[in-house]
């Protein structure tokens, strides 16, 4: 790793780590954002160190504080906890940067007593001419001419009216690092000239105060996307700075993450559904299936297992195991990861995570009534095996919060109606009637009706079974037929069929 005795870079490990969060609270929350706060979560976790969530507000004209709070319902949906910052507090806050106005101020002033920092009075079109007219790209950029400007200099330019920018005066060396993820990497001595870090106005700009907040709150790991690589000198560059104003002794390890990639191999855009954090939650992905999920962009628990829990991945997590080529997000494989872990929900805590889902389609209302619980946990272990999101239970569900005079039969179930529909619903009926109230088990319901149907009509289950399956549930595919009949009860199972059978004339 390149580094220097003056300029050294974290050593830390263990208690000693320290990780952030640090979002803008612009839109919704995304799956590379969420992705983001997981690894930094899972190494702060594995390591015994510290995970500092603080907000990054500096832009009035995007930043909203519905963005903020979704930010902090979705951290606590995916029970992804933080030891300082936002509504925890700590030493170092406050935790929003629209709030430490007077500690940039601060720094600034000692910045520019120690020279790391100079006014800057150039305006674009001038660095543009100025190019032209040394005979070099145009668009080449800022060549740090203003680096030693007289005090008559910039009283002209004071008197023309003008107020200056501040520029971070950068090392004229190569600055080199040692990429957590994708090992070491050096930009040259001139890639780069001097950058803005303060407006103008005054308003210090994110290239400031990202580096300079965590430089104050000890943070000794930045881990964070792959897009912002490029801001990564001018980063290092101001710890230089920072360094030798005192203000901290070290320059922090950065690992970057590996992209996310969409259909087709393209970024995710964060105008792509499959990017919102709560479009998945709202189609009944649960926290486990989610975060193992996105826990296995960009990394994995072993060669040959997929699916784990959040303390599996904490005991397991380094940093320096994250893949650095991009990740693609797989949403068939994401549901079958949220399918295994439904699997793994005790029956009682499944059938609790699915009344919203049942809610919001309408089947029950809140608070459910003990008739209704008792269904709905006679029922839950039939479709917990048969389902990858809650969203998929009130189509499996449905049929058996209803009557037979409300019970819609699906278009696409009628059609799937043999011609001899009728005649396997009124031998249903007439071995149904037979069996007594006191007898109504899935066994009994069973045995009943292959007496009447495969073996006094020599029918194929399939054929002899279609029509029950469309005039108790109301569709082609429902939870298992004979169990569904016992919940439903003779008499409720009796008149689905005397319905259909009716409608079928």
């Amino acid at each position: 790793m390149s580094d220097s005795i003056a300029h050294p870079f974290s050593e830390a490990a263990g208690a000693d780590v320290r990780v952030r969060f640090c979002p803008s609270p612009t839109g919704t929350p995304h799956v590379g954002l969420i992705r983001t706060a997981l690894f930094n979560w899972a190494y702060a976790r594995h390591t015994g160190g510290k995970l500092i969530f603080r907000i990054e507000d500096t832009d009035a004209a995007r930043d909203s504080e519905e963005s903020y709070q979704l930010i902090l319902e979705a951290l606590r949906w995916l029970r992804l906890d933080w030891d300082e910052g936002i509504d925890v507090g700590g030493p170092d806050g406050p935790y929003r940067q629209s709030q430490r106005y007077d500690i940039y101020r601060d720094l600034i002033a000692r910045l520019r007593e120690s020279g790391h920092i100079y006014e800057s009075f150039a305006t674009g079109e001038e660095i543009e001419a100025r190019n032209i007219s040394l005979g070099r790209d145009p668009k080449l950029g800022y060549d740090n001419f203003e680096r030693d400007l007289t005090e008559e200099q910039k009283a002209a330019y004071r008197a023309e009216g003008r107020e200056p920018a501040l520029r971070l005066r950068v090392p004229d060396d190569d600055l080199s690092f040692d990429d957590l993820v994708r090992g070491e990497i050096t930009f040259k001595a001139g890639s780069f000239s001097d950058f803005v870090v303060v407006r103008p106005n005054g308003h210090p700009l994110y290239t400031f105060v990202n580096p300079v907040d965590d430089a104050l709150m000890g943070i000794t790991h930045v881990l964070r996307g792959e897009d912002l690589l490029s801001s990564t000198p001018r980063q290092i560059a101001l710890y230089h700075a920072l360094i030798d104003a005192g203000v901290t002794t070290f320059v922090p390890r950065f690992g970057h993450l590996p992209y996310v990639m969409g259909e087709g191999n393209k970024k995710l855009s964060k105008r792509d559904p499959e990017s919102s954090l709560f479009h998945h939650r709202d189609r009944g992905f649960i926290p486990e299936g989610l975060v193992n999920y996105l826990a296995l962009l960009g990394w994995s628990l072993t060669h040959d297992r997929d699916v784990f829990s959040l303390e599996e991945m904490v005991a397991a997590f380094d940093v320096k195991d994250v893949n650095p080529n991009p990740a693609r997000f797989d949403l068939k494989k994401a549901e079958s990861i949220n399918g295994d872990h439904i699997r793994l929900l005790d029956v009682a805590d499944f059938a609790e995570r699915t009344v919203p889902y049942l809610r919001a389609a309408g089947v029950v209302e809140e608070p459910l009534t003990p008739e209704q619980h008792a269904v709905l946990a006679q029922a839950a272990p039939l479709v917990q095996e048969r389902v990858q999101l809650l969203g998929e239970t009130p189509g499996m569900l449905g049929f058996l919060f209803t009557d037979a005079a409300s019970l819609v039969v699906a278009d696409d179930a009628r059609s799937s109606l043999p011609e001899n529909a009728g005649e396997v619903l009124a031998a249903s009926l007439g071995a149904l009637e037979l069996v007594p109230e006191s007898q109504w088990t899935h066994d009994a319901l069973e045995s009943a009706l292959r007496d009447a149907l495969v073996e006094g009509l020599g029918l194929k289950p399939r054929v002899a079974f279609g029509p029950l399956r469309v005039a108790v549930s109301g569709r082609r595919v429902s939870p298992p037929l004979f169990e569904s009949m016992e919940i439903l009860g003779k008499a409720e199972t009796i008149a689905r069929l005397d319905r259909l059978s009716a409608a079928l004339g």
